[in-house]
């Protein structure tokens, strides 16, 4: 799966299959992992920690619009990390 940021130790990755609904982004924190529902931002499946979970969200709000471009084209981009 393509990287597309990462930050405090979080890897964000994406991978462009339409038969994976709905639309979803891959965290990684150590030897956690978690989907997330790009519209929503909810951990869908997967064992991420709350904080990390919550930093993801405060990630994706900057970044939704621009997660879903890359689901609905599949062109990828790479994304500034959380600051």
């Amino acid at each position: 799966m393509p990287e597309i940021t990462r930050f405090y130790g979080i890897v964000i990755k994406i991978y462009f299959n339409r038969e994976h609904n709905p639309p979803h982004f891959h965290a990684i924190y150590g030897e956690k992992e978690g989907v997330i529902d790009i519209k929503s931002l909810e951990m869908i499946e997967g064992d991420l920690p709350k904080k990390a979970q919550d930093l993801i969200k405060e990630w994706g709000r900057e970044h939704t619009n621009k997660i879903m471009k890359m689901w609905d084209t599949k062109i990828l981009e790479k994304l500034p990390p959380l600051e």
